[in-house]
């Protein structure tokens, strides 16, 4: 039997407060932002928000009809819901991303971002994005690339052992992985995903220069530079633009969940579960939160 594959859980963390509130990471923020609102479609029928915690970035969900929040964090998602509230277009979504409990087809666009550093087992997690998304949707994705100038440096110089062009992920610390932009680009491809655009960023990811550059123009520059990703890839974040293959077709016109026990859809919304007539699996809705966890 193959060992189950790992996963990363933020169950309980307080990842809000430690790693972005008042931690000095507003350029990080604010460069982010800059790149999502270059690559994700404005509107549409149906967004998935893949490792959304606590809705950090829920400034753009306002064009779609519907958002599903997806974390395997039913802390995090807790705490989203808190910030955003219980609008009918919102689901949260307590769920394993190599076990997604969608039904074909459901969406017409999705994000991820700091979260595929997480992602032990890409073409797995890959497979299962390429099966939610209709044909033509858009995946925006974001990765920490191996191969920026940082760590070339260190490993021109002697004081890093490992390559960073060496194609292979690197695990720096237990499930944190750099991956190669090329290594990403491959995989992507092999999931039917065609990569349309990408942009650096974090250019000026330096605490010297985040002390003395105000974080609004730090951005700002780093939003000139990001285009640059088109010809090269040479920072410690880029985000990319995927399609999925194949003829374009619209998401499913509801929200259409899975059994990530047996793969049978739909599910049936019974008391206070969503009920799985060909396993009979129910997986429990908790205070507004559909819990998938497979455990």
């Amino acid at each position: 039997m193959s060992e189950p594959r790992r996963l990363c859980d933020y169950e309980n963390s307080s990842y809000r407060t430690d790693f972005w509130e008042g931690q000095g990471r507003e350029y990080e923020d604010r460069a982010e932002r800059l790149a999502l609102r270059r690559l994700l479609p404005p509107a549409g029928r149906r967004l998935v928000d893949v490792g959304a915690g606590f809705g950090r970035l829920s400034d753009f969900y306002e064009g779609y009809e519907q958002v599903v929040l997806l974390d395997y964090s039913t802390s995090l998602l807790r705490q989203a819901q808190e910030r955003l509230g219980r609008d009918p277009r919102l689901a949260y979504v307590a769920a394993n991303f190599y076990a997604m409990p969608f039904a074909a087809g459901t969406f017409d666009a999705a994000m991820m971002v700091r979260v595929m550093h997480h992602v032990e087992d890409v073409p797995a997690f890959l497979g299962q994005m390429g099966h939610i998304l209709a044909g033509g949707g858009s995946f925006v994705v974001e990765f920490a690339s191996k191969r920026h100038l940082k760590s070339i440096l260190r490993w021109a110089l002697g004081r890093q052992r490992w390559s960073p062009f060496d194609p292979e992920p690197y695990e720096f610390v237990e499930m944190n992985f750099d991956f190669h932009p090329a290594w990403m680009r491959a995989r992507l491809a092999e999931a039917a995903f065609h990569v349309k655009q990408c942009r650096t960023v974090s250019h000026f990811r330096l605490p010297l220069l985040k002390r003395l550059v105000p974080a609004g123009a730090l951005a700002a520059l780093d939003g000139l530079l990001q285009p640059t990703g088109a010809w090269w890839q040479l920072t410690p974040s880029v985000f990319c633009r995927a399609v999925l293959d194949g003829p374009p077709a619209p998401a499913t016109e509801e929200l259409v969940f899975r059994c990530p026990a047996c793969g049978s859809s739909p599910l049936r919304q019974a008391a206070e579960a969503m009920a799985c007539d060909k396993c009979g699996r129910r997986w429990p809705i908790e205070d507004g939160i559909y819990n998938f966890k497979v455990e």
